[in-house]
Parts: C-alpha cells; structure tokens; sequence
C-alpha cells in the first residue's frame, strides 16, 4: 500500500494560478504556474487545475495515489467550513461553486481543503514567516486587491461564515467612487489597490488634469512619476496611501492587534510605501501603544504554502 505523504497547495489569483507540491518534510520539490482565465466557468477552470495538480506530480515522480491532500487558496467568499465558493470578485465566473466536492471526486477521494487566499497567507507567514511566535497578527496584502487574514490566540479566525479579512471591501466613503469588484461603490479597496489606482487616474485626466503618465498607468509608471515629481503620480500615490492607513487603522482599532505582516506587489513598487502608510497610520493613532509593521519573509511563495496549510487549519 501505498503512502500519502505529499501535498499540494495551489495559490489562485486573479492573474496566475501557482502550485507546488510538498513531500513529508514540507520541502518543496515541484512548482508550476498558468494563467489565470476569467472567461473559463468553474467546471472548466478547475479542470485546468486538476490537469496541472496530474503534471506537477508526473513530473516529480509522484503517483496521484500518494497525494495525502490538496489546498486551494481562493480571492473569494470561501464559506466555512466546507469551502464552497460564493463569490470571486476577480474571477466573476468563479461563484456558486463546491469546489471541495469537485476537486475531490476528480482526484480519487484526495483530501482537499479550499479556504480564503489571505487565510492561507495568514497562516503561512504565521507559521513559517514575519509572524513567528505571535499570538495575534494581522496579514494584510497590498496588490491587485486589498486584504487580510486574522490569527487571534494563535489560531486563523474565519468568522461566523468564513469570510473574515475581506477588509479591502470596508466601506469608507458609501456610495461614492469607481464601483469594486466586490459590487459596492466606496470601499477601501476602490481607492487603494493596484486594480482600481489606473480608474482615478484616467478620471482625473478627464477632468483636465496634467500628467506625464500614460496608458496603462501601471504601478512601475506611478512609482517614477512620483518620484520625479509628477503631480498626478503624487496624489495618485497620496490616495493609496491615505486609504491604506485608514484601512490599517480601523483593523487595529476594531481588534486591537499589533503585529501587522505584509506582502503583495505593490511592495514592489520603487517607493517608500509602507514607511508613507505608516506616517498616516500614527497620525489617527493616539493611544501611544507599541504596533508593528513588518514585510512579509516568504516571498512569493506564501501562496502555495500557506494553501498546503489549509489542510491543517
């Protein structure tokens, strides 16, 4: 007979899927990656994943029969606890879905657990990461969305339904600004995220502003516009910002947790982002308690493994 003893945990964004696959140390000894395709319906887009968890595991040697289990981190409304996907704000297609049932019928009974990507990423960097040894931690992305995931008492908190963290979507300004893809208008996320940054931008032009930036306004762009003084670059960047701490503040208010991990792309960006968002973030703090803000250790990686983490949640 033989033994279970790999895992494959599966990151699922908006713009690329990753997969790796883990043997019984966690050591990871295959990865992939695909794009992520918004027009493909949940039969076929977890058909794509399950054809891709068959060749990472061909190509390392691993019999699909030796799979101990399978986690899939979502950008969705992931209910718990059987991980049914309600609603995936940028794969609209991916909604209504049981995944869980899905992907463990295809593969031959594997165990599979589906959860919340930033409940993956809460767990990974808990685990393994920046959050080492902390009680409570808040993991907040800053990317293509904006998100988080809770640890509180060592253990990830999902909430009543399994939708806690989704605090990209907290309505700051209701009814007001470019629609989310979450379906309301004035969420922390509309103002934000990498995703939505572009829509203020070309809204400002068309209101007569001037700006040397240009179509598609990417993040790289808005970076050197900034730093060379670009008006629009700058309170491009000033939105961001501001946003983002009154995002990180209400956490902190609300949970009062004071390690605060983060990652995602907008890092990236040649700026002094965190240090800018920080600056805001003391201004509203007035009660002088210690909070800190650290950079998230796994790379690009957390994905993958805090979804293999899923299955131990």
């Amino acid at each position: 007979m033989q033994t279970k003893k790999y895992t494959v945990g599966i990151d699922v964004g908006g713009t690329k899927t990753a997969y790796g696959l883990f043997d019984a140390e966690k050591k990871l000894i295959g990865r992939s990656r695909h794009f992520s395709d918004a027009k493909l319906p949940p039969e076929a887009f977890f058909d794509q994943i399950i054809e891709n968890i068959r060749v990472l595991c061909t190509e390392a040697g691993v019999v699909e029969s030796e799979l101990a289990g399978v986690g899939v981190g979502m950008p969705s409304f992931v209910r718990a606890p059987d991980g049914y996907i309600i609603r995936t704000a940028n794969l609209p297609l991916i909604r209504d879905f049981p995944a869980p049932e899905y992907l463990t019928r295809a593969l031959g009974g594997t165990t599979v657990a589906v959860g919340n990507d930033m409940h993956a990423g809460a767990l990974a960097e808990h685990r393994y990461g920046a959050g080492r040894g902390a009680e409570n931690m808040l993991y907040c992305l800053m990317s293509t969305g904006i998100s988080s995931g809770i640890i509180i008492g060592g253990r990830l908190f999902r909430g009543s339904y399994g939708f806690s963290g989704e605090s990209g979507h907290m309505i700051v300004t209701p009814g007001e600004g470019p629609e989310c893809g979450c379906g309301n208008r004035g969420c922390v996320s509309a103002y934000a995220s990498a995703s939505r940054i572009p829509v203020h931008i070309r809204k400002w032009i068309e209101d007569g502003e001037k700006t040397s930036l240009t179509e598609p306004f990417s993040t790289v762009q808005i970076a050197e516009g900034y730093n060379r003084g670009d008006k629009l670059a700058v309170r491009a960047v000033e939105q961001m910002t501001r946003y983002m701490a009154v995002w990180l503040f209400n956490l902190y208010i609300t949970l009062n947790i004071s390690c605060f991990v983060f990652g995602g792309g907008l890092l990236n960006m040649d700026l002094p982002l965190l240090k800018l968002v920080r600056e805001k973030f003391d201004a509203f703090d007035k009660g002088g308690m210690p909070v800190s803000f650290k950079t998230a250790e796994l790379g690009e990686d957390f994905g993958i493994i805090g979804a293999a983490e899923l299955l131990k949640a």
